[in-house]
């Protein structure tokens, strides 16, 4: 598996001219009375002569919008890309996702350009930080398998970012925790980005192990033997259709001086047909996207342990390809979960909370102080929430907290209750329980479901437990925007780290 280059991340300040690049970048918000030129490097006659030449050129100040001029002498730079932020507040400040995306909107409209400088309003090092992660997720391109590179154009390699920090001592980790997010994001975009011919449960295991090399991390595979010799009758009941065997990966993280423990499980279905319960033919492609929970997990405990954190972080990937054949499980079938509680399998095509019970269970055997679940599990979530926004469900303490999380790292997440009377739809008459239930709140029944599997704590208590639905922003199937490209996002992976910063710096 090809793994995407780094953008190199640095920060200067003062004359420009002393760190020349191939682009510039300023910024143009949305005012009330037209386009605004905001706070930038140029000299105060270039500036006010561009800001009187922005509505001629049609320039709005609209996210995304970016417009290339001719760079001016004193910038250092051959081209001038004024880049939209959207609408600016009289009340309000530049929010920090806002610098985010038009970082990330600059910098992936630049492709073919080596190096960028942005010259980005930023007033604090959260501000610096919103724009070098945006720069790099932003650096991306997926390649793999074009015979010919003619006509694409490689990502921008190197990101200048001009602000008054660059000579501030907190700039460094600053730095350094953004490409890190960067290069998390963008692995996860990959692996969803691979089509089902090359990744699959054996080699999304071997890519795990891959990525896993330099880190301080732990990696323990169970292949479809040691699945069936231990009783996972939910990863292998799906995987049972295809002749590519299911697989158990588990990542671990365990710095010894650990002050918390967190549970990741991610549903890593390589590809769904929806087995016997076939899906349509229309879009069925989009499901080689099913494993991005998995992918998610992965690359977030790989993060974690990039950034040194004190949390005992452990991924749980639950990796499956649902195919239909002689051998496929069939609706009417009772398969018994790790753990031995049995489900009556009324619908193939609800095979993701079937692998994710099994990897619930596991992650509950090492009393975690908290799980947290990631899934594209239910199509009933794009219709409750959209493409952009996921769904959160579970323990009140902590949807909470992912919802804190996800607003300061500047993704949408929307708390969703789980509602007592969807648990009755899901009685089985022959088995624990059914594999599916109410139509109608389907993401909440789907959550109900997997709350089912979730242990108990030393305390007797259940486990707090969240579980994280991505089934329509971890795939964009419409036209880049911000820092996304299409396809795959990495959707998630800056809520689960910015929830962990979070929580250890309430156990300090």
């Amino acid at each position: 598996m090809v793994k995407n280059s780094e953008v190199k991340l640095s920060a200067v300040a003062g004359d420009l001219k002393k760190s020349p690049s191939d682009a510039l970048v300023i910024g143009v918000g949305q005012g009330p009375d037209g386009p605004v030129l905001l706070d930038n490097p140029l000299t105060a006659k270039a500036a006010e002569a561009l800001a009187e030449s922005l509505s001629v050129l049609g320039i709005t100040g609209a996210a995304d919008q970016a417009h290339r001029l001719p760079g001016l002498p004193e910038a250092g730079a051959t081209i001038l890309l004024l880049a939209g932020v959207g609408k600016l507040s009289a009340t309000k400040p530049l929010s920090e996702e806002a610098l985010r995306r038009a970082a990330g909107s600059a910098v992936r409209q630049l492709a073919g350009v080596a190096t960028v400088t942005l010259a980005l309003p930023t007033t604090t090092l959260a501000e610096v930080a919103a724009v070098a992660e945006g720069a790099a997720m932003g650096a991306y391109s997926y390649t793999e398998f074009r015979s010919s590179k003619d006509g694409l154009k490689d990502p921008v390699k190197n990101v200048i970012i001009r602000t008054d920090f660059a000579t501030d001592k907190a700039l460094a980790p600053v730095l350094n925790r953004a490409s890190l997010i960067g290069t998390a994001v963008n692995a996860t975009r990959t692996l969803v980005n691979q089509p089902p011919s090359h990744l699959y449960p054996e080699s999304f295991a071997d890519a795990a192990k891959e990525l896993s090399k330099g880190l301080p991390v732990k990696v323990t595979v169970w292949d479809e033997k040691r699945l069936e010799k231990e009783g996972f009758g939910g990863i292998l009941g799906v995987g049972k259709g295809s002749t590519r065997q299911p697989r158990l990966v588990k990542v671990e993280y365990a710095p010894a001086k650990a002050t918390a423990k967190i549970a990741l499980v991610g549903k890593g279905i390589t590809f769904d047909t929806g087995g016997i319960s076939i899906k349509p033919a229309l879009g069925m492609g989009d499901m080689k996207s099913d494993m991005a929970g998995a992918a998610v997990v992965l690359n977030t405990v790989l993060a974690l342990a990039g950034l040194g954190l004190p949390v005992k972080a452990t991924a749980w990937l639950c990796i499956a390809e649902n195919m239909p054949s002689g051998a496929a499980q069939r609706p009417a079938d009772v398969l018994t979960m790790f753990g031995g509680k049995t489900v009556e399998v009324l619908n193939t095509d609800a095979e993701g909370r079937l692998v994710m019970a099994d990897g619930i269970v596991a992650a509950s055997q090492e009393f975690p102080d908290a799980i947290i679940d990631v899934a594209t599990l239910t199509g009933a979530q794009l219709i409750a929430l959209g493409d952009r926004t996921a769904g959160v469900m579970g323990s009140d303490s902590l949807t909470g907290a992912i919802k804190t999380a996800a607003d300061r790292a500047g993704e949408l997440v929307w708390p969703m209750p789980l509602p007592e009377e969807l648990r009755a739809s899901l009685d089985s008459q022959v088995a624990d329980i059914a594999n599916i239930g109410e139509r109608h709140g389907g993401m909440m029944t789907a959550a109900v479901f997997l709350r089912e599997f979730v242990g108990k704590g030393k305390d007797g208590e259940q486990i707090p437990w969240a579980h994280i639905d991505i089934a329509g922003p971890s795939f964009n199937n419409g036209s880049p925007y911000g820092y996304n490209h299409k396809q795959g996002t990495g959707s998630t992976v800056r809520t689960l780290v910015a929830y962990v910063e979070d929580i250890l710096t309430k156990t300090v």
